[in-house]
């Protein structure tokens, strides 16, 4: 007891001693190195707030493209983390300066929450089979890491269902990452997506043209060239006859039921061996073909996932081919057997190139062909004596004849069918028949199925619609409708001037249209069915595609407005609302994607906020769980230092002075530089004598209309206020309230820092305000309240619809808000600090009646009005 007497009395004395006992006057170079430290502490200072503003710019990125529609791969990714992770460093280095080292547990957390992204980053799907080449009688479903999707399946209806396949090996995932490896690609590959804009597409064009270049002019390892020898040899020793081989791309990822990728990667046909290698590399350069990159980024897919295999299989020379659909793609209640096909190879059936028959199976026992379409088909593809394929014009009375007879029909059905029940879903099926008449198939995968909406409309809309019809017909190939202006296109360069939200016209259903199609709103063709490349990606995408109508190319213009409903087969002029009513927003196909939840991981340790009170006592650097905490938690302290470092050293000129002004709360300022208009002695400074721009615009703002209290609160308003009060551990007053409780200014001429805590709720102000516009800026944030959370949320989501009428860029995350206006004249940010001044005072406890309608739009109606005044005063 006698200790703790005396340990409490010689607290007392200490405290006694420094209010009583006087400081010895500094002498002149005592001032003039306090000058220079403050001088160094300043730039430290200046320094941080940059890095800072920077991290939260980076994090307010990575949140609106988490919650958007915009298209970003795993260069945006590591870019973002890599500059936040920079930006953070920067402030636990600056913040040290200023504290000498007072805050050094920063960087153990900092290390700790890097090595996590660092791990999340470096992901990467191992390859388990060691094999470059793989013969396709060894292959199975279970294979896919290794072989891909394609040629796994292709390998498992072979060997399991004893399925009719083509001979062949695949040159595996292992041989891919050792040609990438062997030729050093890979960081030369990921350098040049650093600086790729999803959205520019002459800079992805070109980029897509310089990585397939690289890869040409590669080199084949030895070991790999020797292998796929060895296979070639065993697979001619097995041939009747010359080998020519189709190098069919087999990338992991693809043929899935969500992710075709039908038509993105190459196929090449006839091949002898000669070219085998040239071909080989070929196929692995599609993998940056523009249509590829583009699927790829839509689809959220990881560039360094995608290892390309390719399947070799000898060369089917068809009599005729095409595709089966085991379904209707579009229309789900329809269990018909689809047949697609044309003369020659299944080439012009894919590529969408030619018109091709149809015919239509019932799968009802005994199966019967219900309906068969027969079209005129202009050229088919046939292989060449010696290798590659051409087309070849049809003519005499061939070209309007059935390229399959109904025997064939059935027996391709049976197939399909097997090849569905096996699956236990809908199946996509490539197929041909040889001059032998022996059927062949060449690829499977899943069919995705979609509904065809019918809308009911009154006979008034009808009459109308029917009056703006400008054409009838073709096939439903993506159902919905949709309306944009027209853009004709024809030739590759059309895609680098294809605008955003248009219609794409075109004549051929051509799968290098595909890297369109997340700008387009809808897809015409004249040529081209429901089985082609381009007709799964619109699927996939959501996109409505209307094919096979004849000579629109000639029948609409460039730029013409026009409503698109592919489900009835019908173009109107104009935009018919009515018809667009069952049209749902279109999907935002990366939701959910390898690379969406990528950064939705690392968001995770970079974006959250959980420091929010410095009072309370779990305000620390052990409490700091992702980049954000630490930013939050070095912004509050660099304040605390700043203000305490005239005060520790006696240092007058630099210490704060509290505003004295007729206001209840303490504001407290740190002229950092000429912020006052001349030095100023003693506790207390006068706002005529403050000089800082920013500072007097906010200061005009936050005087110029008198708040009149708290709204009047309802029974439940006030109990949730009471609630979390008392159950909210982040408003608990810790030692520092003395602190907390007042309001910081940082002031310089033309630069201002305000950290703000009125009752519960917090916000920070920076703002540059000077003659040279493009260095102006106003950054503005605001947290807090002690009602329920729902509460926060509103009053947050209403302060931002005022920010954004002023111009401001707003990005809220839960009832955090933050606010950003850049780049304008000096009068204009002087009028947007005034608004903020004038909402730091007036949306005070507005929480509290975030439920009450009545009482809001009252005060709403009010801060509009106060508002208005504001900007039109002088």
């Amino acid at each position: 007891m006698e200790i703790l007497e005396f340990g409490i009395m010689g607290a007392l004395f200490d405290h006694f001693k420094k209010l009583f006992i006087k400081k010895p006057k500094l002498t002149a170079a005592e001032v003039e190195e306090l000058r220079i430290a403050f001088k160094e502490r300043y730039h430290s200072f200046k320094l941080l707030l940059n890095a800072n503003n920077k991290a939260l710019e980076i994090m307010a990125d990575m949140e609106r493209v988490l919650q958007g529609q915009q298209l970003f791969g795993m260069s945006f990714i590591r870019a973002s983390c890599t500059a936040v992770s920079v930006n953070v460093f920067s402030m636990i280095k600056n913040i040290n300066t200023l504290a000498q080292g007072k805050y050094a547990d920063l960087n153990a957390r900092f290390n700790d929450i890097q090595q996590k992204i660092d791990s999340m980053l470096s992901q990467k799907k191992a390859i388990r089979d060691e094999r470059l080449v793989i013969s396709l009688e060894a292959v199975n479903k279970e294979m896919t890491d290794s072989v891909g999707n394609k040629m796994a399946h292709l390998g498992e209806i072979k060997n399991r269902l004893g399925i009719k396949i083509p001979g062949g090996f695949i040159i595996t995932a292992t041989a891919y990452e050792r040609f990438i490896e062997e030729n050093d690609l890979q960081v030369e590959i990921d350098r040049r997506f650093q600086s790729m804009d999803g959205d520019d597409m002459e800079k992805l064009y070109t980029l897509s043209s310089e990585i397939q270049q690289l890869i040409i002019k590669s080199r084949i390892p030895d070991d790999l060239a020797d292998a796929v020898r060895q296979a070639y040899n065993k697979l001619e020793s097995h041939t009747k006859g010359k080998l020519t081989l189709a190098l069919r791309s087999s990338a992991l990822g693809e043929d899935t039921r969500e992710s075709s990728f039908a038509g993105q990667y190459l196929s090449e046909l006839n091949v002898s061996f000669d070219s085998i290698f040239q071909a080989y590399k070929e196929v692995l350069a599609s993998k940056y073909a523009l249509q590829a990159i583009v699927y790829r980024l839509n689809k959220g897919f990881k560039d360094e996932d995608i290892s390309m295999c390719v399947g070799c299989m000898a060369m089917v020379d068809a009599v005729a081919g095409g595709v089966v659909y085991t379904r209707n793609p579009v229309d789900m209640r329809d269990d018909s057997i689809f047949i697609n096909s044309a003369w020659g190879l299944p080439k012009s059936v894919v590529d969408g190139s030619d018109a091709c028959d149809l015919i239509v199976v019932s799968r009802k026992l005994p199966m019967a062909v219900i309906h068969e379409d027969v079209k005129a088909k202009e050229r088919k593809f046939i292989c060449l004596p010696e290798e590659g394929v051409c087309r070849m014009e049809l003519t005499g009375d061939k070209k309007d004849l059935a390229s399959i007879d109904h025997h064939q029909a059935l027996d391709l059905a049976e197939l399909a069918v097997k090849i569905e029940q096996y699956y236990a879903m809908p199946q996509d099926i490539e197929w041909a028949v040889a001059k032998d008449g022996a059927i062949y198939i060449l690829q499977c995968r899943p069919l995705k199925q979609m509904e065809t909406l019918k809308t009911d409309l009154s006979e008034p809309v009808l009459k109308s619609a029917h009056d703006a019809v400008i054409a009838m017909g073709g096939i439903t190939a993506s159902p919905g409708t949709a309306c944009g202006q027209v853009y004709l296109a024809d030739k590759g360069i059309d895609m680098l001037r294809f605008p955003e939200g248009a219609v794409l016209v075109t004549r051929q259903a051509l799968p290098r249209w595909a890297s369109l199609l997340n700008r387009s709103t809808a897809v015409v063709t004249e040529q081209g069915g429901f089985a082609g490349h381009l007709a799964s990606v619109a699927r996939e995408f959501g996109v409505p595609a209307l094919f096979g109508v004849p000579d629109i190319v000639n029948r609409l213009k460039q730029g013409q407005e026009v409503t698109v409903d592919a489900d009835s087969l019908t173009i109107y002029k104009g935009k018919i609302e009515a018809l667009l009513v069952k049209s749902g927003p279109k999907k935002y196909l990366m939701q959910g994607s390898p690379v969406y939840e990528t950064l939705k991981q690392v968001s995770g340790l970079i974006t959250p906020l959980n420091l929010l009170d410095p009072d309370s006592p779990y305000f620390s650097p052990a409490n700091c769980k992702t980049f954000h905490d630490i930013t939050r938690f070095i912004h509050e302290k660099t304040v605390y230092e700043m203000f305490n470092f005239g005060k520790e050293h006696d240092f007058s000129e630099k210490s704060s002075k509290q505003l004295f002004y007729n206001v209840p709360m303490q504001w407290w300022i740190l002229n950092l530089d000429d912020g006052f208009k001349k030095e100023v002695d003693g506790k207390y400074v006068k706002l005529e004598n403050i000089a800082s721009i920013p500072m007097l615009a906010f200061w005009k703002g936050f005087s110029a209309v008198p708040w009149e209290g708290p709204p009047a609160i309802d029974g439940k308003g006030f109990a949730s206020v009471v609630f979390q009060s008392t159950t909210n551990r982040n408003l608990i007053p810790g030692l520092r309230s003395a602190y907390a409780a007042r309001n910081y200014f940082m002031i310089s001429k033309n630069y201002c820092s305000l950290s703000s805590r009125l009752g519960y709720h917090f916000s920070i102000l920076e703002a540059l305000v000077s003659e040279r516009s493009m260095e102006n800026y106003i950054s503005f944030q605001f947290k807090g309240g002690a009602a329920d959370h729902q509460r926060r949320l509103r009053r947050v989501h209403v302060i931002a619809e005022i920010l954004q009428e002023q111009s401001f860029r707003v990005d809220v995350r839960e009832d955090n808000l933050i606010a950003r206006v850049e780049g304008h004249d000096m009068d204009y940010m002087k009028k947007r600090l005034e608004i903020l001044g004038y909402l730091t005072l007036h949306t005070r406890q507005l929480d509290m009646i975030m439920n009450n309608n009545a009482a809001l739009n009252h005060y709403m109606l009010k801060i509009e009005k106060d508002m208005r005044n504001i900007l039109d005063s002088k």
